[in-house]
């Protein structure tokens, strides 16, 4: 497969796929490209529904220059897994590129894709240092935020260190009830207004079908997580 970055031509081409509604897998073979490559690349510059060609070349040109002028990236190194480092590196981009679309800052995406990397679902500060190549306060900062967000655990090791963990089999149990409950309280406050602003008023309407339309999500939210959690960690 050829390697190197997307040409201008080539994103024009994954533009057309997706036009026409084409996977990532059938625009990577019609490109002789790894999925990764396009799942990636639309990741980064917009997603499927705001990807244009011209402007990811240009973007990509740009980072690519910021780069040069920056400090030199982290070098990769033989693993003691046995893992090829540019492919995990490259599963880590991707993913870590997933999670900033979703919102997450990037600093904290990439410390999240980092854990998820590791085969025991855990690294301690020094280490997410080490691998992501920033300051200590970058790692606190984000770690925080994450654990917040109930999307990591924090425990201490045999060696009494802390260590972050991704690994919990309720994490991402913890933080779909969370986000429920986020949502429910953005229903509540959207059928207070209605009594602010008078029932039967465009607006109140307005906002009980928002407050119907959250209840009915977070409902859905709860019951699915409860659901998985029963069925993936059920014991024989």
């Amino acid at each position: 497969m050829p390697g190197g970055r997307l040409t201008q031509q080539e994103r024009r081409q994954i533009a057309i796929g997706l036009a026409d509604g084409l996977a990532y897998a059938e625009i990577a073979r019609s490109l002789d490209r790894p999925t990764s490559t396009i799942t990636r690349e639309v990741t980064r510059n917009g997603g499927p529904a705001g990807y244009k060609a011209d402007i990811a070349h240009l973007a990509t040109e740009r980072r690519a220059q910021r780069r040069k002028q920056g400090a030199p990236r982290r070098q990769v190194v033989d693993r003691a897994d046995g893992r090829d480092p540019e492919a995990v590196r490259e599963f880590e981009e991707v993913f870590s590129d997933i999670f900033i679309g979703q919102g997450l800052p990037k600093m904290t995406a990439r410390a999240l894709a980092s854990l998820y990397a590791t085969d025991s679902g855990s690294l301690t500060a020094s280490e997410l240092v080490g691998r992501l190549g920033v300051s200590p306060a970058s790692v606190s900062k984000a770690m925080s935020y994450l654990e917040s967000q109930g999307l990591i655990g924090r425990v201490r090791d045999e060696r009494r260190r802390e260590r972050y963990v991704v690994d919990d089999g309720d994490i991402w149990y913890q933080s779909m009830i969370a986000s429920a409950a986020g949502t429910t309280t953005l229903a509540e406050a959207a059928r207070q207004g209605v009594s602010s602003l008078g029932p039967g008023t465009p607006a109140a309407v307005r906002l009980e079908n928002i407050a119907r339309f959250l209840d009915f999500v977070s409902e859905s939210i709860v019951r699915a997580a409860e659901q998985a959690r029963d069925i993936l960690h059920s014991k024989d």
